[in-house]
């Protein structure tokens, strides 16, 4: 096969798995909507938090500014999917602001200021202090650490309680090793005549 044929099957499988992937994180970005008709059916936030969707919000914004033409030529599927979950997620957070109670207003409040200031801050530090390649790359590792924190985020509410369970498990290990190593050494007299 030729060069030319090869980079073309390769563009085609990119496209389509960049229009899929964008497809499958529009889905992403509309199952939340339950979530929020129930906030504005009951009038009150509840137990929900609104931390998913901070850093959703801040993973948008970084993968939008990794999808730019100045950061990573070519990708601008990675831009219109960012762009689109960028708007659904301040969306969420302003709902979600608006219904909550007055601490929780001002936490939430302060969190999307962070983010918008962090966001800044990565945009002047790539743009003044690195030159193209170091900056799709510092951009790129802080898009995939955004990326983890966005789909680890909703694991802060089981956090205590699923490290209580782990170190809880590794307690009882080590009571049942020792506890068997403990017999065997009892069968054995502690003074030898």
């Amino acid at each position: 096969m030729s060069l030319t044929v090869i980079s073309s099957v390769y563009e085609v499988c990119s496209d389509a798995a960049g229009i899929a992937g964008n497809i499958f994180a529009f889905g992403l970005f509309l199952s939340p909507i339950s979530t929020f008709r129930r906030i504005i059916r009951n009038g009150s936030t509840e137990q929900f938090s609104g931390m998913p969707y901070i850093y959703a919000l801040l993973n948008c914004l970084i993968c939008l500014w990794y999808g730019f033409p100045i950061i990573s030529p070519g990708i601008i599927l990675v831009t219109t999917v960012n762009s689109i979950g960028a708007v659904f997620q301040l969306i969420y957070i302003i709902i979600f602001i608006a219904y909550a109670e007055k601490p929780m207003k001002l936490k939430m409040l302060g969190f999307l200021v962070s983010v918008f200031a962090v966001f800044a801050s990565i945009v002047f530090v790539s743009l003044q202090f690195l030159n193209s390649s170091s900056r799709q790359l510092f951009v790129g590792y802080l898009s995939v650490a955004s990326l983890i924190s966005m789909f680890a985020s909703p694991l802060l509410i089981i956090a205590p309680n699923g490290i209580g369970t782990v170190l809880g498990t590794v307690q009882l290990a080590l009571y049942a090793y020792f506890k068997r190593a403990s017999q065997g050494e009892l069968r054995h007299p502690l003074i030898v005549p």
